[in-house]
């Protein structure tokens, strides 16, 4: 009796183990794809559900603020790890008059993001940010 015990003991261990494992291998996974499309430029949820863009990110120093624009001209710093995720754009639907013909969808403007992400390592957006703000 006290060997089948053990036994299911073990086996539990090993279960726990192994699962543990996989969480963190998943976590880290996670983690280093949200490093990955953080850039400047890229729409995010934060922590106390604040949503803003992206101004500077520096993926290999987590220390350092993210700079974040949550509002045009109303920049913010945050610790790298209070922000959330990365929002996706969601697809536009487009809708029409209710005696429009199925046809009328291939006449419908295209819309069209041409917002590009910015380049700029987090000193050089700090640098022209305390400009801007030393010539106000």
């Amino acid at each position: 009796m006290e060997i089948v015990l053990f036994g299911l003991l073990a086996v539990l261990l090993v279960f726990m183990f192994l699962n543990t494992r996989k969480r963190q291998k998943q976590l880290k996974a996670d983690q280093e794809e949200k490093a990955t499309k953080t850039v400047p430029g890229v729409k995010v949820l934060m922590q106390g559900g604040i949503y803003g863009t992206i101004v500077a990110y520096d993926a290999e120093d987590l220390d350092s603020p993210a700079l974040v624009e949550i509002a045009p001209g109303t920049i913010i710093e945050v610790h790298s790890q209070a922000i959330l995720r990365i929002v996706e754009p969601k697809d536009v639907v487009i809708e029409t008059d209710d005696d429009a013909e199925s046809d009328a969808v291939d006449d419908a403007p295209v819309i069209v993001d041409e917002s590009q992400p910015s380049l700029e390592t987090p000193e050089e957006t700090r640098a022209r940010l305390d400009r801007d703000s030393d010539g106000k």
